[in-house]
């Protein structure tokens, strides 16, 4: 198959997923176009298959910002012409599905038709939802898709919760790839961070207001006081300085490294202990996954798609958000336990084993299949 891929080229979870599952698509002989402003963060190497169409948008006075939804609509067009993809698959709700549904509009005016599969993947949703103004193109652009996938059971209860929705929603679970997320011996590198064979705990986001990096700090000052350790945090964005003042406040800036972003994030999993995901909102947890495939027992919050990733009691813990003290409680119960410890890190493993890229990509596959075979043409605006 030719499959187009729109995205954003970020750090955040829809742009790794995407960016990765275009990969995996790639290695087993599909050919992916990537469709974005700036290439993505995890398409660094050369591959074969791989091909990547920057949207360039122009400045015209007449506009306060550039018109990214109307540029994008005409690089959809072209690259589905001239590369005659057979199929777009784009994340995120807004803009992405419904500039998909412009050009399949435009398509349709020169006889070329091209299903659309859309993927939710949380913010799309889950902002919406408070926010009533975007609520009845994020509704139509998901009923005019061709195809509909969340990451998560949660999330697809949410969105049929939240909106008007009359198209069938698949589930297909984020993934893992285990060539790159894999406990591997980096003993000089923990030495470096924990000298004295202190617990190093990580937690890694975009450090925004709803992933509660804040609380990240109080948990650790309070597992801190109990249990020799550190903090890596891993990531960049607004709340960055306000959880850098709270570190001074506290007095534990020595104990606590703040490492940016980091494209080997893996190579930092390699060496800890326990990963923190204190999140008020989570459609699915794809760091705690990634963590988990390392060997590293989780301590999150019980929202969203956590619990379908981090199981009670097995492969680390659940509270509700804003329980510092729960949080903190467990996590001292774990990294005080060896015994325990070591059980959680054979757990999250093979919890980590189920979502392995090799098991989820057919499952793309056989929908992509799906949905070309069972293709309506929609003639509402334009005869074909």
């Amino acid at each position: 198959m030719k499959i187009g891929i729109v995205c954003y080229p970020t750090y955040g979870g829809s742009g790794v997923v995407a960016t990765e599952l275009g990969k995996g698509l790639a290695r087993k002989g599909h050919q992916v176009h990537f469709i974005t402003y700036r290439q993505p963060a995890r398409l660094i190497n050369f591959q074969e298959n791989v091909f990547y169409h920057e949207v360039s948008s122009a400045d015209y006075p007449l506009f306060e910002y550039p018109p990214y939804d109307t540029a994008l609509t005409s690089k959809l067009v072209d690259v589905v012409k001239y590369e005659n993809l057979d199929l777009l698959h784009v994340h995120y709700a807004i803009p992405h599905a419904t500039v998909a549904y412009m050009a399949k509009k435009i398509l349709l005016t020169e006889g070329r038709y091209v299903p659309t599969v859309t993927t939710l993947h949380g913010t799309d949703i889950t902002l919406v939802g408070s926010n009533r103004t975007f609520a009845p193109v994020v509704a139509f652009s998901i009923n005019k898709s061709d195809g509909v996938t969340a990451v998560s059971q949660s999330l697809k209860k949410q969105t049929l919760d939240l909106f008007d929705i009359n198209n069938d929603i698949e589930v297909i679970y984020n993934f893992i790839d285990f060539e790159r997320f894999r406990r591997v011996n980096k003993d000089h590198f923990r030495k470096a961070i924990a000298p004295d064979g202190e617990k190093i705990l990580v937690h890694v986001s975009n450090f925004r207001k709803v992933k509660r990096v804040r609380d990240v700090v109080k948990i650790f000052e309070k597992v801190y006081a109990k249990v020799p350790s550190k903090l890596l945090l891993i990531g960049d964005g607004p709340e960055r300085q306000n959880v850098e003042d709270l570190c001074r406040e506290i007095g534990l800036c020595d104990e606590i490294r703040f490492l940016g972003k980091q494209d080997a994030v893996e190579e930092v999993l390699a060496i800890s202990d326990l990963f923190i995901m204190p999140s008020e909102s989570e459609s699915f947890g794809l760091a705690a996954l990634e963590a988990m495939a390392c060997e590293v027992p989780v301590i999150s919050s019980n929202i969203g798609g956590l619990p379908e990733v981090n199981i009670e009691g097995q492969t680390g813990f659940l509270s509700n958000v804003g329980d510092i003290d729960e949080m903190a409680n467990n996590a001292i119960r774990l990294l005080s336990d060896e015994e325990m410890l070591q059980k959680f890190r054979l757990n999250a493993l093979e919890q980590a084993k189920k979502f392995d890229i090799e098991n989820i990509l057919p499952h793309y596959e056989r929908y992509y299949e799906h949905i070309l075979a069972t293709k309506i043409y929609d003639k509402t605006d334009v005869k074909v």
